[in-house]
């Protein structure tokens, strides 16, 4: 099976592009690929428990996995206890495992 991991750095209230890693992800999950997005820079801005939602729950319900980087989120003010439901907070380490390992397709948005 073909690992997709999706990089979203930015700030999907200042970026409609953002709805391409949603659309993209959640089309992938539907075809029984393993789908991470990982959050970092300002991309985890849509991570926060009260912001608006433009795509995350999407993502969640369709089972796609959703990691926000721990080192931007300290960076933005942003507590791990702060995060949406769905969002696991995660360290670079994870990133770096994830593009290193064999079959992954990466998609730096």
């Amino acid at each position: 099976m073909t690992s997709y991991l999706f990089i979203e750095t930015r700030d999907p209230f200042e970026s409609r592009d953002t709805e391409f890693v949603a659309e993209t992800a959640a089309a992938l999950k539907e075809r029984d690929n393993e789908v991470t997005v990982f959050l970092v820079q300002n991309g985890v801005l849509a991570a926060r428990r009260g912001a608006r939602d433009p795509y995350l729950s999407r993502l969640a319900q369709a089972g796609v996995r959703v990691l926000a980087d721990d080192f931007s989120l300290s960076e933005r003010g942003i507590a791990g206890d702060d995060l949406r439901v769905g969002v696991t907070q995660s360290g670079v380490e994870t990133l770096v495992e994830m593009l290193a390992r064999e079959e992954t397709k990466a998609v730096w948005h």
